[in-house]
């Protein structure tokens, strides 16, 4: 371990934060798609430049979380990782990436990707909270107070 536990979950609820505020943007930009405020080429040219950032970041939390020996919540993190690797490896050859224009309006693939993006969110929802309560709980081990003295009153703040 080369960090403290409460440095650990800070810098899990910020990269959790982050790809929070991405997959937002991920379903207004398909909601707006959907609504024909923009165009497909438009649309999936901003959504495939942010993939790889989403994949490496949840990646890198995966593998803070692994040198750091928190198992469960690295094998919890796993199956997302394995589902964003697989979603990279079966892109067709000849799409322009996850999110092609020429096929996000054919076989409800908009609905398909829309859909995604809501199981990312409350999946991503559900890990800040819990990086969170991990946090406090990391901060209050030990005695946060200091009860050695008990019959002093202390006048100095």
């Amino acid at each position: 371990m080369f960090m403290s536990d409460p440095l650990l979950f800070s810098i899990s609820l910020l990269d959790t934060g982050a790809v929070l505020f991405l997959l937002v943007y991920f379903v207004i930009t398909l909601s707006d798609l959907e609504c024909d405020y923009l165009n497909a080429q438009e649309c999936c040219s901003r959504l495939n430049q942010w993939v790889l950032p989403k994949i490496i970041a949840h990646s890198f939390l995966s593998f803070l979380l692994l040198i750091h020996g928190h198992w469960i919540l690295m094998l919890i993190n796993l199956p997302m990782a394995a589902w964003m690797a697989f979603e990279i490896v079966t892109i067709p050859s000849g799409n322009l990436g996850v999110y092609d224009p020429t096929e996000i309006h054919n076989r409800g693939q908009l609905k398909r990707h829309m859909r995604d993006c809501m199981l990312y969110l409350g999946y991503y929802l559900i890990f800040f909270f819990t990086y969170l309560y991990c946090m406090i709980v990391s901060l209050l081990q030990g005695d946060p107070i200091n009860r050695q003295d008990e019959g002093e009153i202390v006048h100095e703040f």
